[in-house]
């Protein structure tokens, strides 16, 4: 996944804050050689592998965390369960110092640091539960989008909230310039033309889902790996990918919802 460094005339602002601790620590290694003071962390959204490593990229400066309301109720709503299932996958390197959002920010609002202005979109549900991109400057051709796209890598769709995430790529799409570049959470960056993609995968993968044979639920997922492996061949993230299997068929109502 990525984070990212925003070096303004005499300071830096973070955008997200990345999975562990030694990736977090990285970033915050990179802040300290640029000899400038973080001012400030923006979140673009509320999973954990964007906002559990804060607490090192941060590391006890006293600076304002932002994020519309939505992502700071849904962080620490689910941040105990994501303890608890992802703490384990990653053991040490699992963050226990993790810091929340503490500045809250309404949908259009900016915040600016020597000039360079940062203005929050509010999304509500679409990748996550709550997704808050970021644009810079007024001509918004530089836009750090968190996960609406990915690049060219399998995605997450677990939450259930993917006719959000269609309805926000819509929303999306006609806001930006043709040269608009898109800083994401995982490869890029990448420009407009990754709408289409993006719309294709999470439609095919509902129609690989509600295509699947569901009277044996243990042969329906391979079935539809295959068939998402046939739009996007590539391995990265496709554990990612599987983990949104049985979730999105229970949404679908094609299985039981989990207890």
């Amino acid at each position: 996944m990525n984070a990212y460094l925003v070096e303004t005339r005499s300071g830096v602002v973070a955008v997200d804050g990345l999975l562990t601790v030694p990736a977090a620590r990285e970033m915050r290694a990179a802040l300290d050689r640029l000899g400038k003071p973080l001012r400030a962390a923006l979140l673009t959204h509320s999973h954990p592998d964007h906002y559990a490593g804060l607490g090192e990229v941060v590391a006890g400066d006293d600076v304002p965390i932002i994020a519309p309301q939505g992502v700071i109720d849904t962080i620490a709503a689910d941040d105990a369960l994501k303890d608890r299932i992802v703490g384990p996958m990653f053991g040490d390197e699992w963050p226990s110092n993790r810091v929340f959002p503490n500045t809250p920010i309404e949908d259009g609002e900016s915040v600016t640091f020597d000039g360079v202005t940062f203005t929050v979109i509010d999304l509500g549900p679409s990748e996550s539960p709550h997704d808050s991109p970021w644009v810079v400057g007024p001509d918004a051709r530089t836009v750090f989008l968190g996960d609406q796209i990915y690049d060219h890598t399998h995605c997450y769709l677990a939450d259930g909230f993917y006719a959000d995430w269609l309805a926000n790529i819509e929303r999306l799409r006609g806001r930006f310039p043709d040269d608009a570049v898109f800083h994401i959470g995982h490869g890029g960056p990448v420009g407009p033309d990754m709408w289409d993609w993006q719309r294709g995968y999470i439609e095919a993968f509902l129609d690989a889902v509600s295509g699947a044979d569901w009277s044996e639920p243990e042969g329906a997922t391979p079935g539809v790996v295959a068939r998402m492996k046939e739009y996007e061949p590539s391995d990265e993230l496709q554990f990612l990918m599987e983990l949104s299997i049985e979730p999105v068929a229970a949404k679908l109502g094609l299985v039981p919802s989990s207890p």
